[in-house]
């Protein structure tokens, strides 16, 4: 088997759960012998690690596109190959914040000179606005989401055209018009990933474009997986799939090995550390933790909140908790990486995912491997697979509040949810999701 797969981001190079859910995916498919060519946008300014190869197109293999893509392989992952096209495309941007990153971006390409014979930046951004489909077509970045999303397409199917595989699978909607575009130039059978939806990104308040692009993605695709039944049944009731066509696969996680002791990594506050770690925006309800948080404090001092992340909503949130007078109990870490996230959850007494809606949650697994505790609303899909955690209503801040302060003051409850929790995650495997999205493709693969 041989899948020619489209993500938005993968290691090193990763700003959310998804990067987490596409190394551990392809990696334990790459154990399995099946193999891959993944495919994702060219990391936007930044180099590759030193454990990532490089290579020229004309080194992998000759193909007319104008310097459009690269690839890499990796030792770890001996059956997958990587082509990252030249792209600014990120997982989690909005058509806004895609507009400002392509300013950027010009503003540090163009000369003084260049900016002053435009008429300077005002008049750029109007110029940029004026010709998206003239910088599409140069194969240069687009000031227009919708169509640097298609300019993506465009350079997958020329890539995909020189290449031989059984099965194409998208991740999420940045990458479902090139899932379309090749399935329909290979006449191969299209499978999407859906990680996540628009309404668990905006709640009603959707953008129609993303929207549309999610339920053309939903009704092109001969198969469907989703990270939750919660999930399902979005995707059932909101884009009017039928039930027959979606497959749930549970993420799993990689083992990190035994926990550190806490008397070996330097912590010797008597402070409890209560920890929220993950984009701080709308969907993942920072703003329930720092009300629980205030509750928490008004019954025991010894509490620090760390919240671990960036997004939208973090000079918000800093504004917040300096307004309801916790400003001095609440640590803002910004994103976090590698050994860092390692440590601080090492250093945490609880987790804490007030999730307004998460379609699947990694982290809170990523917790448990490290023996932590975890506090996880009801509104996530990985609450149906996690029993021996602690739940509640992300809306319902006492009852938040009630656990957490329980957690902290109760060390055989504490000790007992890492110990089971320990337990339980183990059962969750990266490569039992990868023998389960295998079956979807030889499934698929046979009806065609």
């Amino acid at each position: 088997m041989k899948v020619f797969m489209l993500g938005w981001e993968f290691p090193p190079y990763i700003s959310g759960g998804l990067g987490t859910a596409c190394h551990g995916l392809t990696k334990a498919m790459s154990d399995l012998g099946v193999e891959i060519i993944f495919v994702l946008p060219k990391p936007f300014q930044q180099t590759a690690s030193t454990h990532v190869r490089m290579l020229t197109p004309l080194q992998v293999k000759p193909w007319n596109a104008a310097g459009e893509t690269v690839g890499f392989t990796q030792k770890e992952l001996k059956h997958v190959t990587f082509y990252a096209i030249a792209s600014a495309l990120q997982p989690y941007a909005t058509p806004q914040q895609y507009g400002q990153q392509i300013e950027q971006l010009i503003r540090q390409k163009a000369t003084q000179e260049q900016l002053k014979a435009l008429g300077g930046m005002e008049e750029l951004r109007h110029w940029l606005h004026q010709i998206p489909a003239a910088l599409a077509q140069s194969g240069q970045y687009s000031s227009d989401m919708h169509t640097e999303i298609h300019r993506y397409a465009a350079a997958a199917v020329r890539l995909a055209l020189q290449e031989q595989f059984d099965v194409i699978h998208a991740h999420d909607w940045m990458t479902y018009p090139a899932g379309i575009a090749v399935a329909a130039m290979t006449g191969k059978p299209l499978i999407i990933h859906v990680h996540s939806t628009e309404y668990d990104r905006s709640g009603e308040n959707i953008n129609p474009m993303i929207y549309d692009i999610e339920r053309q993605g939903m009704h092109a695709a001969a198969k469907i997986i989703a990270v939750s039944h919660m999930t399902r049944n979005i995707i059932l009731t909101r884009y009017g799939v039928t039930g027959d066509k979606v497959e749930v696969v549970y993420n799993g996680v990689e083992r990190n090995g035994d926990a550190i002791p806490y008397n070996k990594i330097g912590i010797h506050s008597d402070e409890k550390i209560v920890l929220f770690l993950g984009r701080i925006t709308m969907q993942k309800g920072p703003e329930y933790f720092l009300m629980a948080a205030r509750k928490v404090l008004e019954v025991m001092d010894n509490v620090k909140f760390v919240m671990a992340g960036s997004g939208d909503m973090m000079h918000r949130m800093i504004e917040m908790a300096s307004q309801m007078g916790i400003g001095n109990k609440v640590l803002f870490t910004g994103f976090l990486h590698g050994k860092d996230v390692q440590r601080v959850f090492q250093m945490a007494d609880l987790y804490v995912m007030p999730s307004v809606s998460e379609p699947f949650g990694i982290a809170p697994l990523e917790a448990l491997n490290f023996d932590v505790p975890v506090l996880i609303s009801k509104q996530s899909g990985v609450a149906e697979v996690l029993h021996h955690v602690l739940k509640v209503d992300f809306w319902d801040i006492q009852e938040m509040a009630n656990k957490i302060i329980a957690v902290l003051k109760y060390p055989p409850l504490q000790l007992t949810l890492r110990e089971h929790g320990n337990f339980e995650v183990r059962k969750l495997r990266w490569s039992d999701a990868a023998r389960k999205c295998l079956k979807v493709y030889q499934e698929t693969t046979q009806a065609v």
